[in-house]
């Protein structure tokens, strides 16, 4: 098997599930019991969360433990809608947001909230002139994905929080679910950002919010202490531990992981340009793990069946996307909706080998000849 889908999911790391089993095995009382047991179990996910927000540069307080990226995005849009709706109703986001993202302002919308959706430039990236025309005195929430997970856009986070900074009464979200390791993180004007292990080596089930100091959003799950007054249940000490872990390691190799991802992309890339009936979607600037591409006439999940057939595992749009619909964010950058019905996702990783590259070229060369062949 060829694993080119890590954008959906990553395999945990060794170390890390290490770290995991030994500190359930070592912490077996709930954090918030005040025995001694107890005790000891507060004190280490303190030292946890400390580290995590230190290597964030940002305060612990600063962190909400949640069950993954979709719960932290549901919590910061309801949370922060919530308690804002004395100030306004009005909410701007794009069309490149997460599913999780999308239906939380459905439901929004179903309670009277008013979403405007920016439009997305050729390369990628929201219209900052829009953004400036629609913002108004009772916009309460921007919310942007950092890196878009289907073509790998990186959004100007910098410059959207500045120009949100000029409206005090406005909170800004940002989803990093696909960013962390992939590219740096900007946190200054930003107020709720979403987070989630399994995307970077630690196991599936521990995400995390960091919401600034001092902001205050409506909590989404009701009894149950926790670590904090925003996020009730139980906290999971071994999964926070094994966040810490995978963070740490993606943080402290992002270079050279980087480095040795770009290399696979251009060996990719420079193969895939010799067929005449291949079209790249990812736009210039795009993070290189993520290369979106059409073969065109041919259905993304034909394409991807043949390719599963071989043994390639890659994905058609985002894995919590419907099935059947053209993407987005494909659709978005080239206004083409039978390309965004072709369109599919090759998400590489730090893992991922040149032997590994080969046997995909192999793959694709004989599905596109066979399928293109069918199609004529």
């Amino acid at each position: 098997m060829i694993y080119l889908d890590y954008s959906a999911n990553t395999p945990v790391d060794p170390a890390v599930l290490d770290i995991y089993c030994k500190t359930e095995l070592a912490y077996i009382a709930n954090p918030n019991s005040t025995h001694c047991a107890g005790q000891a179990a507060r004190a280490e996910m303190a030292r946890v969360t400390e580290s995590i927000a230190s290597q964030l540069g940002v305060q612990p307080a600063e962190i909400i433990y949640t069950s993954g990226a979709s719960e932290a995005n549901n919590l910061a849009l309801k949370g922060i809608a919530q308690v804002s709706r004395h100030i306004g109703k009005h909410i701007i986001s794009t069309q490149l947001e997460h599913s999780s993202v999308g239906a939380s302002l459905s439901v929004l919308q179903q309670q009277g909230y008013e979403i405007d959706l920016l439009n997305v430039n050729r390369d990628g990236k929201a219209d900052l002139a829009q953004l400036r025309e629609l913002l108004r005195k009772d916009t309460i929430l921007v919310a942007v994905c950092a890196v878009d997970s289907e073509i790998g856009t990186v959004q100007p986070v910098k410059e959207i929080a500045e120009i949100v900074k000029q409206y005090p009464d406005c909170r800004l979200h940002v989803d990093a679910t696909q960013a962390v390791g992939k590219t740096d993180l900007w946190f200054d004007g930003v107020d709720t950002m979403s987070f989630t292990a399994h995307k970077f080596y630690g196991p599936n089930g521990i995400g995390a919010l960091y919401k600034r100091r001092g902001l205050v959003i409506e909590p989404q799950i009701s009894g149950g202490a926790s670590t904090t007054i925003y996020r009730s249940g139980t906290p999971t000490l071994g999964l926070a531990a094994a966040l810490e872990a995978s963070l740490t390691k993606a943080l402290a190799e992002q270079p050279q992981r980087i480095a040795h991802v770009q290399h696979l992309h251009d060996r990719l890339a420079a193969a895939l340009q010799a067929y005449p009936e291949v079209r790249f979607n990812s736009p210039a600037g795009a993070v290189p793990h993520i290369l979106n591409v059409s073969v065109n006439g041919i259905k993304a999940t034909r394409f991807q069946q043949a390719l599963s057939e071989q043994g390639v595992c890659v994905s058609v749009k985002s894995a919590c996307s419907s099935d059947g619909m053209p993407s987005k964010a494909v659709f978005a950058v080239s206004r083409d909706r039978r390309n965004a019905l072709s369109s599919w996702r090759i998400s590489l990783s730090h893992l991922t080998t040149d032997e590994e590259i080969d046997g995909f070229l192999a793959a694709f060369d004989t599905c596109y000849h066979q399928l293109l062949q069918k199609e004529n």
